[in-house]
């Protein structure tokens, strides 16, 4: 079933489909060293500017051969030359061999590689156990990478195997994205900073710092706004110095319906407010909108909910941002491995760890407390499994599964 579509509350799907619709990209580019540039976002499509490997090569050890010559194998041919990864041989003449290491390139002339397992070294010569074909047990020129060839398009976020693959076709410097600027806002006058003596009524901030770890993950510069009391005027004033800054504005806590709720009034006052309060549990009072030309992203104060609205919604905005073309997380049909009654309106979000047990295929398991204030439940947790609106579940029903290493970079 579909969620609920009461005007108070916005699907997630609708949700993040205006979210990303009103994302604008940032133009400004920088160029990095290669070594540097993981996580970053190419703004320019990355082509080889070489074949890789550059000639062909030997695949292993052995004797590089012309095999034509190898047609009454098994055969005895002199040893003509001594090729390493690095050297360069002469011309294969004919009736001789090459003794050949891997990676190295074929002597002009030769074909095919014997690997030394399938061979008899003597003196100055080999006795060749078995013939070869053409080709075979050789790296062919460009078989890696063709000169030409792109890499990578403009809008691919860069991963360390994608260095690799740069530094094999010799690029040691990228164009791409400069990094996002977010300020980070906390509000509440209940809370203080860890190493803070805690009086009666107060809390560490613990959002903060799962924030900061969040954005940093994803190359977005922090900048940190610090603890904004629980007043409005106060709360307007950090919001649009925040906007001169910054590309985007995150505050956790003040955007529910309670009197004390101050950053909903404060976007409203400076700025515009598009969105607020989504069908999804936990992270229903999310809001969204504009201050100053900053995008604003209130996130609920319960440590789940945040952590929560983040993944799903900021971070693929902040990607979009980026210009990455790749928004959605890897999401997996897992069977799960609890039952439960009929969910209510809003989509649900469980932390749930996969398990397996002596081989059987991996289940979900729900922790044991789902409150948005729990915020162990994220640490004994793998991942996310998505329940509908308005569905039951039972026992090895296969539900989307979205593993915490798909949302965490």
């Amino acid at each position: 079933m579909t969620a609920n579509n009461s005007p108070q509350l916005t699907p997630i799907e609708q949700a993040l489909e205006s979210l990303l619709a009103a994302m604008k990209v940032v133009t400004q580019e920088q160029i990095v060293p290669t070594a540097r540039a993981s996580g970053r976002v190419l703004a320019r499509a990355m082509v080889s500017p070489i074949d890789v490997p550059p000639q062909a090569n030997s695949a292993m050890d052995g004797y590089a051969v012309r095999s034509a010559d190898l047609a009454g194998a098994p055969l005895r041919l002199a040893v003509s030359q001594r090729i390493a990864a690095g050297a360069v041989g002469t011309e294969l003449s004919t009736g001789t061999v090459a003794r050949i290491f891997t990676g190295a390139p074929l002597p002009p002339g030769a074909d095919a590689v014997v690997m030394q397992e399938n061979s008899e070294p003597h003196e100055e010569a080999v006795t060749l156990l078995q013939a070869v074909a053409a080709g075979e047990n050789v790296r062919p020129a460009g078989e890696d990478l063709r000169q030409g060839q792109e890499l990578f398009p403009a809008g691919h976020r860069l991963r360390p195997q994608d260095l690799g693959v740069l530094a094999t076709a010799g690029i040691d410097e990228v164009t791409v994205t400069r990094p996002l600027r977010a300020a980070v806002m906390t509000t509440g006058d209940e809370l203080v900073r860890p190493g803070t003596p805690l009086r009666p009524g107060q809390i560490y901030n613990a959002n903060v710092y799962t924030l900061t770890a969040l954005l940093q993950a994803l190359g977005v510069e922090v900048i940190d706004l610090g603890i904004v009391p629980d007043d409005e005027e106060q709360t307007r004033r950090a919001l649009v110095n925040a906007a001169k800054s910054a590309d985007c504005i995150i505050s956790t806590g003040g955007v529910s319906v309670g009197e004390e709720d101050y950053v909903r009034k404060a976007v409203m006052a400076s700025g515009s407010l598009a969105l607020w309060k989504l069908a999804i549990k936990p992270g229903k009072p999310f809001a969204f909108g504009e201050v100053g030309g900053a995008c604003f992203f209130g996130l609920p104060g319960n440590p789940v909910s945040t952590f929560v609205t983040f993944v799903l919604l900021v971070r693929p905005c902040l990607l979009a941002m980026s210009g990455c073309r790749r928004l959605a997380p890897l999401s997996l049909r897992v069977a799960a491995g609890f039952s439960r009654p009929r969910s209510a309106e809003r989509q649900e979000y469980l932390r749930v760890a996969l398990t397996a047990a002596n081989g059987q295929e991996p289940r979900l398991q729900p922790y044991d407390n789902q409150s948005s204030g729990v915020s162990a439940s994220l640490s004994g947790a793998d991942g996310l499994a998505i329940i509908p609106p308005h569905t039951a579940v039972a026992q090895d029903d296969r539900l989307v599964f979205i593993p915490f290493s798909e949302l965490l970079h």
